[in-house]
């Protein structure tokens, strides 16, 4: 499975990192979204608005678990 990030949880660590060494950027000219996305992919991870797939499993197991020991109900994704 290929590895999956949220582009703005690579514009919060470029931030916290510029910060560290003193710069301050002011976000609200443009979205930098689409320029994390980019940053990304030139590292060979794929972009998703999800987040990291893996997250999202985990949740839908356990939300599957709840509602089966809740509700007798087999998980329907």
């Amino acid at each position: 499975m290929d590895e999956s990030f949220n582009p703005w949880t690579v514009v919060n660590i470029v931030f916290h990192h510029l910060a560290a060494q003193g710069l301050h950027p002011t976000l609200g000219a443009a979205d930098p979204g689409a320029p994390a996305a980019d940053l990304l992919r030139a590292l060979g991870i794929a972009p998703a608005i999800e987040g990291d797939r893996r997250a999202g499993e985990q949740v839908r197991r356990e939300l599957g678990e709840i509602r089966q020991a809740m509700f007798g109900e087999a998980d329907s994704l």
